[in-house]
């Protein structure tokens, strides 16, 4: 077998091989709307073949950026289109792949891998770990009635055609400040390639605007009857894009105040998100899916752990074990003012954990002691704990609506 990079040439060729993995068929896109696959970088993607050539497996890689905590932004490859054939797997292909782009990521300066994993058993053994996480809300319409009062502003309702430039602009100053945040790159909207509202299905765009008339965020949504005999119909709101509490509380407002819907349905939201504490009836917010996001890869210790921000001070010394790369080292990380230095260090761990571990903890979505507790992260010194829950908190919690 042999792993290569791809060319435009190979997009066809990758593309069959993609879908044939998950026993799909290349299905043109609706009138109007942009393939999912035009935003492929087929310069950053891998091919597998065997020794005649032929391709038995894909895998991809996005350019990005991530926030961190401390409204850092980094480079980050968002790991895409990873299937192997039905007749080859079980057989190493993965692997393969996997430990061929780890390498090929590290060589070219990156830090940080990101990815979106289709099934939770797969990606653990590639030093990933889970590190968003999103919650699926569903609320009667008849429930709904706010319990505080309305913030200044205005909402207008625009199409979603036509606007990518000014959903661009929103969504881009939103996820500067939103840790585990991904950028979304003007190419992604100028051929509409991902989910709704980057793509170019029919949508209902609620814009809000502050006091000033400054536009400040948006919902991207549709209506849909569920029951025509029982005259049901529900509004599903894709995502909420908000750079302040006000114009989301606004935006959730106009979505759950829409006249003739029973139910309104918020797809993507971050756990512990105020708005159910915003309505009078606290239990007609239903948790109606809960599960994880994006998941984090530490490719460089050091460089990873030095990037985000921290919101207290401290020393903590971590015992990383790196079994898919079969590296094993220690470190010394050391925050002052809530900036950090890590360096190897030969002194007593203070934790011992699995890289993928210390991804589910980097972004602030999972405390340490949650994973101690688990029995993932073994800890050496029961103050430690306490230490690295305070170290590796961020301002908010983590999260990623970006499908890719």
């Amino acid at each position: 077998m042999q792993i290569r990079s791809t060319s435009e040439s190979d997009r066809e060729t990758f593309l069959r091989t993609l879908l044939s993995a998950f026993g799909q068929f290349p299905t043109p896109p609706a009138e109007g709307e942009g393939a999912w696959w035009s935003a492929y970088e087929m310069d950053r993607n891998l091919l597998a073949t065997t020794d005649e050539d032929r391709p038995v497996g894909t895998a991809g890689a996005y350019t990005f950026e991530l926030t961190l905590p401390g409204a850092v932004s980094v480079p980050v490859p968002g790991v895409t289109a990873v299937g192997v054939l039905p007749t080859h797997r079980r057989q190493g292909v993965l692997t393969a792949l996997m430990r061929h782009q780890l390498h090929q990521l590290r060589a070219e300066g990156e830090f940080l891998s990101v990815l979106l994993a289709s099934e939770a058993v797969i990606y653990r053994r590639f030093g990933y770990g889970p590190a968003t996480y999103t919650q699926r809300l569903s609320v009667p319409r008849h429930r709904a009635a706010f319990a505080t009062a309305a913030a200044p502003g205005t909402v207008e309702l625009l199409e979603r055609a036509g606007n990518d430039e000014l959903l661009h602009d929103l969504y881009d100053r939103y996820r500067r400040t939103q840790p585990g945040a991904l950028s979304r790159p003007g190419h992604w909207w100028r051929s509409g390639a991902g989910r709704p509202p980057v793509s170019r299905a029919k949508r209902h765009i609620a814009l809000h605007r502050d006091a000033d008339g400054t536009p400040d965020g948006y919902a991207s949504y549709s209506v849909a009857v569920t029951d025509p005999v029982a005259y049901a119909r529900t509004l599903t709101v894709d995502e909420v894009i908000a750079t302040n509490d006000e114009a989301h509380d606004a935006l959730a407002r106009h979505c759950l105040e829409h006249d003739l819907v029973t139910t309104v349905v918020f797809a993507n939201l971050p756990p512990e998100h105020p708005l159910r504490w915003q309505l009078a009836d606290f239990r007609a917010a239903e948790v109606a899916a809960d599960h994880d996001g994006l998941w984090v890869r530490l490719l460089d210790v050091p460089r990873a752990l030095a990037a985000r921000r921290y919101l207290a001070d401290g020393e903590l010394v971590l015992d990383v074990d790196d079994p898919f790369l079969r590296e094993n080292q220690r470190y010394l990380l050391t925050v002052t003012n809530g900036t950090a230095e890590c360096e190897p260090t030969d002194r007593e761990p203070d934790l011992s954990l699995n890289i993928s571990d210390l991804g589910s903890a980097y972004l602030g979505g999972v405390a340490p002691s949650t994973l101690v507790r688990a029995g993932r992260i073994r800890a050496h010194r029961p103050e430690a704990v306490g230490r690295a829950d305070a170290l590796f908190a961020a301002e908010r919690r983590p999260h990623c609506v970006h499908w890719f």
